[in-house]
């Protein structure tokens, strides 16, 4: 009989006892190591933590404007006087396993890291409590994989070292809530005025759904997305047994009271600019939240704040108490494009949307955009049209048929200088048909406006919406003849530990030549003379100044400036309500004047710069002839080199005389003093 050795299968035992001997021993070293290895860090003390990082927001004189981090709005409190409710919401969003887990929650990770591949993209988080507090105490905002690795390290040994309860006490009091407050205690003073402990269970669900990204689920800036981060905790805490789904029901049909973000006593400056500069910071700069919010930054801005101050005080003044009439005003440098003034409403606690941004019908304050690009093609101050009711066609045979204010017409030939100061929209329309409606177009976008524009009639007369800031930007550019530099609000962007990381400059650039730029300056002039739309306000200006009124059923403005200011002033409704045409319309134009004033008070007038390539000359405004000694009216009037009248007039003269006799240089009598200045 043959025997079978099985040798083969004696040897894959013999191998297979090997590999789990070796498997034995490894795991053996490997807890061996990994005891030693968390003893040490058990021995090792944590780092100092970053708590006191406070981010700064300075006014050009490095005043400050806010601080969007600050010590004295963090008070801790025990995690004895923090309500139950308020533990276990934040508990159930944030780390449901926060008890039962060494730190890392790996299932929770597991299933971000499916959802995330799902997606391409990172849209499920699997920080526990402990890695954020990790992460906020002792790390910087580095996305590297050093501070991934320093964060795992930092989260065991806090594991280690505290106990949870410890753990979730330091967590409570370090979290960010949004508007500036830190830890529980602050957010509920912030919030809803009242200690921590009184907290409700509907008060604690809208605190507990806050960190996740204040600037989203705030109730002050958001109730409907902060409510719907309300039902999610509140489905949570049902979900881990917390509470029942009749009590869930409950807390989130209940209404809570909020103290509102601004204690009368402490009047915050410049809210909305403050809001503009911290919406650059995370989405022109790229900073985020948590950066700007925990990185001690120091945010220096462009913002003035005792011309600030004047123009809070003067919209105030001149809004009506009786009904919710809304106000925007904007002033830049116009050769910097500092903005140094900042309103975006007639109250920041009631409506923090800031109507400097938003889009409305600028009216006739929309037509020196027109005239430049007149100017540009060949008009000079005294080209002529006929001003009457006149029946436009365009397009496909449509017919539009503008009016003037009151239905008033000259039934004559105006000039260009005169169509401006009484803002004759008959005369601007042939104008913008004239030129081609492109024309328009294409000078607007080069001084600034960016909204989309239709090439129809009615754009001569401002029908397409525009934002105050573009306004006061496209004026500042023709102040500043021609050359328009983009607006800026924050200068420079430093570090905790002083490292510039932002810096800016207005960017500029020649949108058009100098001398068709001060022709308009000096036309708009005429719109504070008298017969023009602001001459009700000449009294109470005491420098050279130009600009433009625009009305329209919905919205006042007067844009304009100085050498020194760019100014735009808007008024109107929020809810599309018509305008009271004699109680509202009416207040943009002193509102500008006043604040105008007011803003440049102890610095002397500046005058408007002259270029090359322009002639003044007297004109006689009842024939648009040069004027002589013997003519009853004249004006000075300025021309670009070569266009300005060459014929005297000779309606006047002495028999015999020379048409050709110079004019005395006598200011015209009746003039407001800015005018009499400009007068050399």
């Amino acid at each position: 009989m043959e025997v079978i050795r099985h040798i083969p299968l004696r040897r894959m035992f013999r191998f297979m006892r090997k590999v789990f001997t070796l498997a034995l021993i490894g795991l053996l070293l490997s807890a061996i190591l990994l005891t030693f290895f968390l003893l040490y860090l058990r021995s090792q003390p944590l780092p100092p933590s970053f708590i006191e990082q406070t981010t700064s927001i300075y006014a050009e004189n490095g005043e400050v404007i806010d601080t969007l981090f600050s010590g004295e709005n963090r008070t801790v409190v025990p995690l004895e006087r923090i309500p139950p409710e308020l533990i276990q919401a934040t508990i159930s969003i944030e780390d449901k396993n926060f008890y039962s887990h060494v730190g890392f929650d790996f299932l929770r990770l597991a299933r971000a890291i499916v959802v995330d591949i799902q997606h391409m993209a990172k849209v499920q988080g699997a920080s526990t409590i402990t890695q954020q507090l990790a992460r906020n105490l002792y790390l910087t905002l580095d996305k590297t994989w050093e501070r991934k690795i320093k964060e795992a390290i930092f989260t065991i040994q806090l594991e280690l070292n505290y106990s949870k309860n410890q753990l979730l006490s330091l967590y409570l009091n370090q979290i960010y809530y949004g508007h500036s407050a830190y830890g529980v205690q602050a957010a509920a003073k912030t919030y809803f005025g009242k200690d921590v402990s009184e907290l409700t269970l509907a008060e604690s669900t809208i605190l507990a759904g806050a960190p996740k990204g204040p600037a989203f689920y705030s109730p002050y800036l958001n109730m409907e997305m902060a409510k719907q981060r309300q039902r999610l905790v509140l489905n949570a805490m049902v979900n881990q047994g917390y509470i029942t789904t009749e009590q869930a029901d409950l807390a989130y049909a209940e209404e809570f009271q909020l103290v509102g973000l601004v204690p009368t006593e402490q009047r915050v400056i410049a809210p909305y600019f403050r809001d503009y500069v911290t919406y650059l910071v995370k989405q022109k700069y790229q900073i985020s939240e948590e950066q700007l919010v925990n990185g001690g930054l120091k945010i220096y801005t462009t913002l003035d704040p005792v011309m600030q101050e004047k123009a809070e005080i003067v919209v105030e003044k001149y809004l009506p108490k009786d009904r919710p009439l809304q106000a925007a005003l904007v002033a830049l440098d116009p050769k910097t494009g500092a903005i140094k003034a900042m309103v975006g409403g007639r109250d920041y606690k009631e409506s923090q949307y800031n109507r400097v941004f938003a889009k409305r019908q600028p009216g006739s304050s929309f037509k020196p955009f027109l005239y430049l690009a007149a100017l540009e093609n060949g008009f000079t101050p005294l080209s002529e049209l006929k001003s009457e009711p006149t029946i436009f066609t365009y397009g496909n045979n449509k017919e539009y048929i503008p009016k003037n204010f009151g239905d008033s017409y000259p039934h004559d030939y105006i000039n260009l200088h005169q169509a401006i100061a009484r803002s004759d929209n008959i005369y601007a329309v042939k104008t913008h048909m004239l030129l081609g409606e492109d024309k328009l177009i294409e000078a607007s976008q080069r001084l600034g406006i960016q909204s989309n524009m239709t090439a129809i009639p009615s754009l001569a007369l401002g029908t397409v919406p525009v934002s105050p800031l573009e306004m006061a930007v496209a004026y500042a550019a023709i102040a500043n003849l021609g050359e328009k530099t983009e607006p800026i609000a924050v200068v420079r962007i430093e570090d905790q530990e002083g490292k510039v990381i932002v810096e800016e400059k207005g960017a500029t650039a020649r949108v058009t030549d100098p001398v068709p730029a001060f022709l308009l300056t000096h036309l708009m002039q005429g719109v504070f003379e008298e017969g023009g739309t602001g001459f009700r306000v000449a009294s109470q200006l005491h420098r050279p100044v130009a600009g433009k009124t625009g009305t329209t059923d919905y919205d006042s403005w007067l844009v304009g400036y100085t050498p020194q200011l760019s100014l735009a002033v808007w008024t109107g409704y929020d809810e599309g309500m018509k305008m009271d045409p004699v109680e509202d319309s009416r207040l943009a134009v002193p509102l500008w004047a006043e604040f105008m004033e007011s803003a440049l008070e102890g610095r002397p007038p500046s005058m408007f710069e002259v270029p090359d390539g322009v002639n003044a000359v007297y004109i006689n405004p009842q024939n648009n002839k040069l004027a002589t000694a013997y003519c009853p009216v004249q004006e000075l009037l300025y021309f670009a080199e070569g266009t300005e009248p060459t014929e005297y007039c000779t309606d006047h003269l002495p028999p015999g005389m020379d048409p050709e006799q110079p004019v005395e240089e006598q200011p015209p009598k009746e003039q407001s003093f800015w005018r009499r200045l400009f007068h050399w």
